[in-house]
């Protein structure tokens, strides 16, 4: 008698066990929305595309030859270069309230129309009130599929040289 108890006890205590781990565990939708896929060759030179992450837009932007031509060292590093091709992925969000700055293609730069700052093409801020760059959400390049929400080695580079956060 003693050993069916303790033999009912065990199974009980491991089902409980297993029922505690899947209530603790992210549900297969939460999960999936980490993580965003983004075709790269669909892109157009100074066209900017938006796409969602985490209920945060995210700004994609081709860069046309002239425009990567201009840079300096410091926009350089902020790039995301795939085979020949150069591109901005930040979070567009303004650094300073967190409003959307829209792209201005003639001008080449982000304008935020809450309090008037600016961004270059790469994401820096170049007029204030945003005290800091767009942030650079964490990706890996997969051939020409840029996966947001996985830290690969490209973004590794980026955080461990001070590029992003």
């Amino acid at each position: 008698m003693g050993k069916a108890f303790g033999a009912v006890a065990g199974v009980g205590a491991i089902a409980s066990l297993v029922a505690m781990k899947r209530t603790w565990d992210p549900l297969p939708s939460v999960k999936a929305a980490g993580f965003t896929m983004v075709d790269l060759t669909a892109a157009e030179p100074n066209v900017l595309a938006v796409e969602k992450w985490r209920g945060k837009p995210v700004f994609i932007l081709k860069k046309t030859p002239e425009m990567v031509a201009a840079q300096n060292e410091e926009q350089t590093a902020r790039d995301i270069i795939v085979g020949d091709d150069h591109f901005l992925v930040c979070i567009g969000l303004c650094t300073h309230l967190g409003c959307i700055p829209a792209y201005r293609p003639d001008k080449h730069d982000f304008k935020c129309a809450c309090h008037g700052g600016e961004f270059d093409a790469s994401g820096i801020d170049t007029l204030l009130p945003p005290p800091s760059p767009m942030e650079i959400p964490p990706f890996k390049v997969d051939g020409t599929t840029l996966v947001l929400g996985e830290a690969g080695p490209e973004y590794e580079k980026m955080k461990s040289s001070g590029i992003t956060v």
